[in-house]
């Protein structure tokens, strides 16, 4: 479309009417002539953005709260079965660990006694042969001391007689000394 002259000088007139305060604009969404196309493109932009809300971005975006949440949930319960498998573990291992001590006081009591009876033993044969070397060396002492009290007289019978002769000067018989020399022993 060429532009005519007169058509330029009315645009520049209409530019210089509204710099000055000349005319009476207003500002075009607040121009009620104009409210019926507006209120139509609001409602087509609406209903368009509407229409593409419903059918493009909320399903996603409920697509993608749907899959946190069935996330969460298997998260939630992948931890709880873990949890039981943990307590399980535990339980089994405070039990074997329970059974481990009994079995270890088992053990202990069992090698205990067995020592205790193996000691009793032993001691009941040392003290059965330190008797029996008791009784022998009781025996050997007897013996040994029945044959010094024994020399003691032939000794005592010497003695005796060498000692009376020399203080009475006189010999004594055998028979004399040795019952003297008894009587004096038996006393």
């Amino acid at each position: 479309m060429a532009e005519t002259p007169q058509h330029g000088t009315e645009m520049v007139q209409a530019l210089e009417a509204g710099a000055h305060g000349g005319g009476e604009h207003v500002f075009p969404p607040f121009d009620t002539t104009h409210f019926a196309s507006q209120v139509l493109w609001l409602a087509i932009s609406f209903g368009l953005l509407y229409y593409l809300l419903s059918k493009v971005a909320l399903p996603r975006i409920g697509g993608i709260l749907e899959d946190r949440h069935d996330r969460i949930a298997w998260d939630l319960s992948e931890a709880e079965r873990l949890k039981q498998e943990s307590d399980d573990a535990v339980a089994a291992y405070e039990a074997a660990l329970a059974e481990a001590r009994d079995k270890a006081h088992t053990i202990a009591r069992e090698t205990h006694d067995k020592l205790s009876a193996e000691m009793a033993a032993k001691r009941a044969s040392v003290e059965g042969e330190l008797a029996t070397k008791l009784g022998e060396a009781e025996e050997r002492i007897a013996s040994i001391k029945s044959q010094a009290m024994s020399e003691v007289g032939a000794i005592a019978n010497e003695t005796a007689a060498a000692i009376v002769t020399q203080l009475a000067g006189t010999e004594v018989s055998s028979d004399e000394i040795s019952g003297a020399v008894s009587a004096a022993q038996s006393r």
